[in-house]
């Protein structure tokens, strides 16, 4: 059943893009090299990846902007001590860490914690949107395949 989940179509990519940037480790850099690679045009495939990124990432973002423990130490599998130690840093430079959500490990409790702050969500979205379309953009020029 999940395998057809991911195939390798730009809503496949767009899938897994989405989870890569909530609860699922998933590499959604490696399907996006595998669709330019087969034919798919490189600068649909970015957007694609961008979009569902973006996407997961604002979902977590809203997650943390309801507030509840419960679904952030279950659905995101966040400790509350990960947050609240990032939190002085979250609340001077939202918008750097929101740029900086793609990262991997970290990038999650960065939009989760933007939410429980109540950052702003247009300079949240963004950064954030910004951040995650240069990601691509840059791993689809260092293989060589987007430019």
């Amino acid at each position: 059943m999940i395998e057809g989940l991911f195939d390798y179509t730009l809503w496949g990519l767009f899938l897994a893009s989405f989870l890569a940037a909530t609860v699922v480790p998933f590499s959604s850099e490696a399907l996006l090299t595998f669709l330019i690679i087969n034919g798919t045009d490189a600068y649909t495939a970015v957007l694609v990846a961008t979009a569902g990124n973006f996407l997961g990432g604002m979902s977590s973002f809203a997650i943390g902007y309801m507030g509840k423990w419960e679904w952030i130490e279950k659905y995101l599998r966040i400790k509350r001590e990960s947050i609240e130690k990032w939190h002085n840093r979250l609340y001077r430079r939202g918008a750097v860490f929101a740029f900086l959500s793609w990262l991997p490990a970290v990038g999650d409790i960065f939009a989760v914690g933007l939410g429980l702050l109540r950052a702003n969500i247009l300079i949240t979205a963004i950064a954030m949107l910004a951040g995650k379309f240069l990601r691509y953009v840059i791993w689809g020029w260092l293989t060589g395949l987007v430019f």
